[in-house]
């Protein structure tokens, strides 16, 4: 009777996750290793000093996710496509969003590949000893080749599942790892106290500021966001659980990079360490938890990096269909050719000399510029009564776009600086 009991609590748990099927699917999109290397190295650098600035990107998040959904709902078309058809110039801005956001992506996928295979190689090495661990390429090459029979075989509700287990992978794995490793909770509680830190050398918290909105308030997001919700099948009716999705999701993406950010903030700032990379993480974090936390936060790291993977896969195609208002069929030639493609760039870090966390700095600058274009688009469309009816924008949510707007202005100067600079290093 107990282990029935047990079985039941577990089902209803594993329904009820899958009642908010969008948000979890942009859980698992959004945290990815971009985000834990950011968060770590905020912790790492500044204690908790800039959580104010992560809260910020998700409160900012939840509104744009409220805005896109509300839209997709009640017009029951996506969001490129209703860009295009609603705005003279929407063609144009519709074109570049998809460019952008595809190129971005690209980037992503690439630096995210090479830091799950570089952390999977160092697992190897924790678990069979060694100075080396399995080769990059061949970590690579099997993950690449279980994608795409994911993609070939699935459908989105086999999707949903998929991330499903990479979030409770990834969330429970960092819970673990912040039990095993004993953060000192007096300077965690004492940084929650919203303020600007002050700078070390040549480290500034104002682009990581940029670095937190760019991995948590991500254009690409938004745009997803309005493709997902369409997957689930939702229509007008379904505007109250739109947004009950939105907020869990939200909320899930605060918790879950509070806590990266509580580990390194509890034992790396405590104790003068710097952070550049998330291998060198693991490697600063095992004398505190020993190998079994060390390979616990390779889990979910990796965890975070696959369930951002697949949906990055997948965006090539979804936002063509997205444009042209095409049917979404994943077993399409349009889906198969494209994502063969998008895992070809799996490849991407074994044969460039920069390392992963460097390419990933980019791509979240880059994201970060979009911004504007996401938010401006969406804002005018949820005012006007013939695209969205009796389901307007009321003051709370105007406010809310207003106030992302300005975010989104400050932290694009921030990403341009700090893309401009990370160019310079590159090819110099």
């Amino acid at each position: 009777m107990e282990t029935e009991a047990k079985t039941s609590l577990l089902r209803k748990i594993g329904l009820a996750l899958l009642a908010v099927g969008p948000g979890l699917f942009l859980i698992g999109y959004n945290i990815g290793t971009g985000s834990v290397t950011t968060m770590a190295k905020t912790g790492a650098n500044y204690g908790m000093d800039l959580f104010w600035a992560l809260l910020l990107s998700c409160i900012f998040t939840y509104v744009l996710m409220v805005a896109y959904g509300q839209m997709t709902l009640v017009t029951g078309r996506t969001a490129l496509y209703n860009i295009k058809n609603n705005f003279k110039v929407g063609k144009p801005l519709a074109i570049y969003l998809l460019i952008a956001l595809i190129i971005g992506e690209i980037m992503a996928l690439m630096g995210i590949m090479g830091i799950v295979s570089d952390l999977l190689s160092e697992g190897s090495r924790l678990i069979f000893g060694g100075e080396k661990g399995f080769s990059t390429f061949w970590i690579t090459f099997v993950l690449a080749i279980g994608l795409y029979l994911l993609l070939w075989c699935g459908k989105y509700t086999v999707f949903e599942k998929v991330l499903t287990f990479f979030v409770i992978l990834m969330g429970l794995s960092f819970l673990t790892v912040f039990i095993m490793v004993k953060p000192n909770l007096g300077v965690i509680v004492k940084g929650l106290v919203p303020r600007i830190p002050e700078l070390k050398g040549d480290q500034s918290a104002f682009l990581l500021v940029a670095g937190i909105a760019g991995t948590t308030c991500s254009a690409a997001v938004f745009v997803m966001r309005s493709i997902v919700v369409a997957e689930k099948g939702w229509g007008v009716d379904n505007l109250k659980d739109e947004k009950k999705d939105a907020f869990v999701s939200a909320a899930m993406m605060l918790f879950l990079s509070g806590i990266i950010m509580a580990v390194a903030a509890g034992t790396l700032y405590v104790k003068g360490q710097s952070l550049q990379d998330t291998v060198e993480m693991i490697g600063l974090l095992e004398p505190l938890g020993g190998k079994a936390a060390a390979f616990i936060l390779i889990l979910g790291i990796t965890g975070a990096g696959l369930s951002t993977v697949f949906p990055i896969v997948l965006i090539a195609p979804w936002l063509i269909c997205d444009y042209t208002g095409r049917e979404r069929n994943i077993h399409s030639p349009l889906f198969r050719i494209l994502g063969f493609v998008g895992i070809l760039f799996c490849f991407g870090m074994q044969f460039m000399e920069q390392r992963p966390p460097a390419l990933m700095v980019v791509s979240q600058a880059f994201q970060a510029c979009i911004l504007p274009a996401v938010v401006i688009p969406i804002w005018i469309l949820i005012n006007r009564k013939p695209v969205m009816g009796e389901h307007v924008a009321g003051k709370k949510m105007n406010i809310g776009i207003a106030l992302v707007f300005l975010f989104s202005l400050l932290t694009t100067y921030f990403a341009v600086v700090e893309f401009v600079g990370k160019l310079k290093e590159i090819f110099s």
